[in-house]
């Protein structure tokens, strides 16, 4: 798996991270998807560069000009329900994209800490030889991303396959190197070393999916 680690650059980046981290001020929940979005935006943006290009000649009021434009048939596939604030910046950039969209959730049987990943909505394009951007913000134990990789299969092999995550854990990544292809690119804005018992991250920012939409029975 290929990383980009923006943790140690400093870049505004750092400022919408830490306001999603801050809880006073997490507790506008708008401004917390908003930073969630402008994170996509950041993160696709330099995902970009790594884009198949090809000159096409545009048609200007005084003449022509060749300019350089990408040319993969990209789908965006989003985790129900935190990754559609991230999903929305990403549209923002790449507004010709394909989507497709799956709700993954934690399941714990007794209780206690061990989870089952439940997938039970899932909605997508073929994907055979298009480039595959997954979005989740919390990358945790990586157990959801593996579970939608399972999904996805049932529409065709993509050519490349790329994530955008906020924020992961040490584990998570290591995880997910494991079971997704070894040339899959993760974007990622920060990295936390801990997880808890029940496998969320610490310092981590709480639960993304209910500090952007309210919290759920």
């Amino acid at each position: 798996m290929i990383i980009h680690n923006y943790t140690a650059e400093n870049s505004l980046l750092n400022q919408f991270v830490a306001e999603l981290r801050d809880i006073n001020i997490q507790k506008d929940s708008m401004r917390f998807r908003r930073n969630i979005e402008r994170i996509g935006e950041i993160l696709c943006y330099e995902l970009s560069k790594t884009l198949n290009y090809k000159v096409s000649t545009v048609q200007t009021p005084f003449g022509h000009k060749a300019m350089a434009l990408p040319m993969n048939n990209l789908v965006l596939c989003s985790v129900l329900r935190a990754g559609l604030p991230l999903h929305r910046g990403l549209l923002n950039y790449f507004d010709k994209a394909e989507n497709a969209f799956i709700s993954a959730y934690r399941h714990h049987p007794d209780g206690g800490n061990d989870f089952d990943v439940i997938v039970k909505y899932f909605a997508a394009p073929a994907l055979g030889g298009k480039t595959l951007i997954l979005t989740d913000p919390m990358l945790a134990t990586g157990k959801t991303l593996e579970n939608v990789l399972n999904s996805l299969k049932s529409h065709g092999q993509p050519k490349q396959i790329h994530i955008i995550s906020v924020i992961a854990s040490t584990a998570g990544i290591e995880y997910v190197k494991s079971v997704f292809p070894d040339n899959t690119h993760l974007w990622i804005a920060t990295i936390d070393d801990e997880l808890t018992a029940k496998g969320y991250i610490i310092p981590g920012l709480g639960d993304a999916g209910d500090l952007a939409y309210g919290t759920k029975l």
